[in-house]
């Protein structure tokens, strides 16, 4: 009987405890990625950019992107090589054999602010940020749940402890995380006058991560459209000739 009423016990105190720290349903959000026929918008993109370059790069990378690759967000040749010129890579060995530092290319990788993840752990407390190449593929419902932990700050419910260096984001699982709210009201200035609404940039930085994550969308979405469009007129196509054929039997 003691032992029925301790796992008893048990049971109840995990329900409670996982009701407590429930993560709940993310907001939906109308991406303009999303579906057969769903693009990427331009002006998005680059304020998206600008988001994670002024915001989010000094603690994450996307190693898997390259500053030619930002010609599909719209930005022209010399903005390119201007924006890649700020960063310094590693590069070598020099005649003699020895490394050097040079101003980063159009064909280098945006990379990481960190030389390697001891670097990283000990600027950020212990934690590694994460790369951001492919963050919105990596999570389910990627979008919406980065955008989601974004948002989700607030201040810990009543009774709730949070450990030194966490910080309390309703939809992050155990609702304790090390990365400090990054976005701020008005963080970032942008040229086209759209208001920098910590919502505004999470969604615009959230639709260029949707595109590291998958460059090629629209590219493989157009081209879906075609080979549908190819077989729709190839079935017509087999059946007109299967009606000609079998109309001569009798």
């Amino acid at each position: 009987m003691k032992i029925l009423c301790a796992c008893l016990f048990f049971v109840c105190a995990f329900a409670v405890f996982a009701h407590e720290h429930a993560v709940p349903e993310l907001p939906k959000i109308e991406w303009s990625f999303d579906g057969f026929r769903g693009v990427f918008k331009r002006d998005q993109l680059q304020r998206g950019f600008q988001v994670y370059k002024e915001v989010c790069a000094a603690c994450h990378g996307v190693k898997r992107v390259a500053y030619r690759n930002l010609a599909s967000l719209g930005f022209s040749e010399a903005e390119i090589k201007s924006l890649a010129a700020v960063r310094e890579v590693l590069d070598g060995p020099d005649a003699e054999g020895k490394m050097f530092n040079r101003p980063a290319l159009s064909k280098d990788l945006i990379g990481s602010p960190f030389s390697n993840d001891n670097a990283a752990r000990a600027a950020n407390n212990g934690a590694l940020p994460p790369d951001l190449s492919l963050i919105v593929k990596a999570r389910t419902d990627g979008a919406n749940y980065v955008h989601a932990l974004l948002t989700g700050y607030e201040k810990p419910p009543e009774g709730v402890s949070v450990g030194d260096g966490q910080y309390y984001n309703r939809y992050f699982p155990g609702h304790q995380l090390a990365m400090a709210e990054p976005l701020r009201e008005g963080a970032v200035s942008y040229s086209d006058g759209t208001v920098a609404s910590v919502s505004q940039m999470a969604k615009d930085v959230v639709t260029f991560l949707a595109w590291t994550a998958e460059p090629e969308m629209e590219e493989r979405k157009q081209l879906g459209v075609k080979v549908i469009l190819y077989l729709l007129l190839m079935t017509g196509l087999f059946y007109a000739t299967m009606r000609r054929i079998w109309s001569r039997v009798k």
